[in-house]
């Protein structure tokens, strides 16, 4: 099994298949961003083969991120192959997802072996959107998010929590809540360089506590996916609403997953510079030995907690980009 130096146990692998993503998002990174050369991705055939000895390891979820994944030709045949392996090794393979895409592959993915999915939106105003994204994309993503409704996917709301957001998250959740669909707020994270600073943009998830509490009742909730989200109960709406809260409340003391780029780089840690090179083990000689050789020296150097800090003047904590590293 994998435990790290921390006696923390990995279960849950994010595994991106693409640095590319067809919106820019402000909070993500720049709008002239640069994409890496398809060569240097790892193939189907070679991402399929490290989820696999990630599996042999442990690893029970593994969840597909990009940059947005479904933008990569040829994804199904991958997401075919893992979704066999539903209640035979994995429990449970889901995606993060723009949703840009999601009205063509929704069935798709329902018949892979998809149950759920996790669509990133911050807002429902047409205007808001595209200054965002830098893409007038918001009709196919609420298409998207239909899509996945009909076929049968559970589907949860990602949010990022912005300063210039905080007064239409209210309504963004009540809309949520009214389709079926779980919403979960994220704290911006200080990953590469972009245009605006970051202290412009970040708000602590316990200021937005309290305003949506003015409108709600929120109970705490005992519901656990396995990521770091903490749930409450919003009384008034019947639906549940997650917190994650990588800078305002550390919850590092039970992290259990670890991410791997579409490069083959396997980063123990979200916001810690540590890389192990996993595409050089799969095409050495003998990579099944150079395999299980390099995730045991991920266990020895992963950090016991993120080096996340917004601070005027202060860069971001790691040089990369989340679209580089997998969301």
């Amino acid at each position: 099994m994998l435990v790290d130096g921390f006696q923390r146990r990995i279960t849950y692998l994010r595994l991106s298949v693409t640095d590319r993503c067809d919106l820019r998002c402000a909070y993500c990174m720049p709008r002239e961003m640069t994409f890496l050369p398809r060569r240097e991705l790892l193939t189907l055939e070679e991402l399929h083969r490290l989820a696999l000895a990630f599996m042999a390891r442990g690893v029970r979820k593994i969840r597909i991120t990009g940059g947005e994944p479904l933008v990569r030709r040829d994804l199904m045949d991958l997401v075919r192959s893992l979704g066999r392996a539903v209640g035979s090794g994995l429990d449970e393979l889901t995606m993060t997802t723009n949703g840009t895409q999601l009205a063509a592959h929704a069935d798709a993915l329902a018949a892979a072996g998809v149950r759920r999915i996790n669509v990133s939106l911050d807002t429902l105003d047409c205007a808001r959107f595209a200054e965002l994204t830098g893409a007038d994309r918001l009709p196919q993503v609420l298409e998207g998010v239909a899509a996945a409704r009909e076929a049968g996917l559970a589907v949860k709301i990602n949010v990022v929590a912005l300063r210039d957001g905080l007064p239409e998250l209210s309504d963004l959740i009540a809309w949520a809540h009214g389709q079926g669909h779980q919403v979960t707020l994220i704290e911006v994270m200080p990953l590469g360089e972009i245009a605006q600073p970051r202290t412009e943009q970040f708000v602590p998830l316990s200021e937005v506590r309290r305003e949506l509490e003015q409108r709600w009742t929120l109970l705490p909730s005992t519901h656990r996916t396995g990521g770091p989200a903490r749930y409450f109960d919003v009384a008034e709406t019947g639906g549940r609403l997650g917190f994650i809260t990588p800078l305002s409340d550390n919850f590092c003391a039970g992290c259990n997953r670890l991410r791997v780029t579409a490069t083959g780089q396997l980063h123990p840690c979200l916001g810690a510079a540590e890389a192990i090179d996993l595409r050089a083990a799969l095409r050495s000689d003998e990579p099944d030995t150079a395999l299980s050789h390099a995730l045991d020296q991920a266990m020895r150097v992963k950090p016991e907690r993120h080096s996340f800090a917004i601070a005027q003047g202060a860069g971001p904590a790691v040089e990369r980009h989340m679209s580089v590293t997998g969301g």
